[in-house]
């Protein structure tokens, strides 16, 4: 027996990094679908507590079984993966506007039959202004019994993402990049701008059950929304990273350094870890995760909450003074 003494730290369940890109493969001109753009995860995930990852769309049901078979099968990290409704995955470009490749019935079928590992689908960088994207993955999602997670916008003017939650979404279903502010009028945002108070139609969306993710990114982030929204009540359901080259190499380097933040911007600090391990467990429908239970999977983060002076910036070069973040001291993976 190993004893491990932890005294002055935190302890707190393997965290839950539900939005990261994790197919790494060495094609150059596959995005975030075995290409160069995504991460290797056992690099970025033991040494800051991290010990479950949801890939989120980087592989869709034609590239699924690449992915099971170079990564999700190669990794000590457990990789769970959001299936993108597109067949092809997350390849950018010309890939990810195919309507004619985002196949319900067939993303479906690939979710279920690898239902330990599948937790739901991806709808992401679609730029028409049709819902046809949307409502095809929620098609997906009611076909698996599993949530879809929503990367919206590009198009302008925006659709609405009060619409999108009211009319479209199911309750469980995922909004990522909640505090973004994106350049160009591409996608509405969730605190209004001239008011600097979140919509109205946001409590709706909350109280209907949509789970609010950070999915912080390389520029998916904003503190101008981030700050007013949680000054106002309006926390995330779930802390994530969006880990890839482009984004733990710009504001953001991890799932720590995230959790910060959102520490730093006023969210309490039981909550702040909450929704970094039994929320997103909850949202993916992986009970077995996020807790420390007897006779649980001996999944554990210890961590410091070091005092010091801090910087804290956004993609903008904003910047926020701290005086304590989080690092990691151990983590251990089912009893490892």
């Amino acid at each position: 027996i190993q004893v491990v003494d932890a005294k002055g730290l935190y302890v707190m369940p393997g965290l839950i990094d539900i939005h990261a890109h994790v197919f790494f493969g060495t094609e150059p001109d596959h995005y975030l679908s075995n290409g160069l753009v995504a991460v290797v995860p056992d690099g970025f995930t033991f040494r800051v507590g991290v010990t479950t990852v949801c890939d989120a769309g980087g592989a869709g049901w034609k590239s699924f079984p690449e992915f099971k078979k170079n990564i999700i099968d190669n990794s000590q990290t457990r990789v769970l993966s959001f299936l993108n409704i597109v067949g092809e995955g997350m390849r950018g470009g010309a890939y990810e506007q195919n309507i004619n490749d985002m196949d319900a019935k067939m993303a479906a079928y690939v979710a279920k039959q690898n239902k330990d590992i599948v937790v739901g689908f991806k709808v992401a960088h679609y730029s028409g202004a049709e819902w046809m994207p949307v409502d095809r993955g929620v098609e997906a999602g009611k076909l698996a019994n599993m949530p879809v997670m929503i990367d919206f916008g590009g198009n302008n003017p925006p659709l609405s993402i009060e619409e999108l939650f009211m009319k479209h979404l199911r309750p469980g279903d995922i909004y990522t990049h909640t505090y973004t502010l994106l350049e160009g009028n591409v996608r509405e945002t969730v605190v209004d701008s001239a008011t600097s108070k979140v919509k109205p139609f946001i409590w709706d969306a909350i109280k209907k059950g949509i789970v609010f993710d950070v999915g912080y990114g390389g520029a998916s982030f904003n503190f101008t929304q981030a700050i007013p929204a949680l000054k106002q009540g309006f926390f995330p359901k779930t802390i994530s990273t969006d880990l890839h080259t482009g984004s733990m190499n710009t504001s953001m380097k991890n799932q720590l350094d995230v959790m910060s933040k959102f520490l730093l911007m006023g969210m309490p600090l039981n909550e702040v870890i909450k929704a970094s391990t039994w929320a997103p467990a909850l949202v993916i429908k992986h009970e077995e995760l996020g807790n420390l239970s007897v006779g649980g999977i001996a999944d554990v983060a210890i961590l410091d909450l070091r005092q010091g002076n801090f910087g804290f910036y956004d993609k903008t070069g904003y910047k926020v003074n701290g005086t304590q973040k989080f690092e990691c001291s151990m983590t251990i993976k089912g009893g490892k």
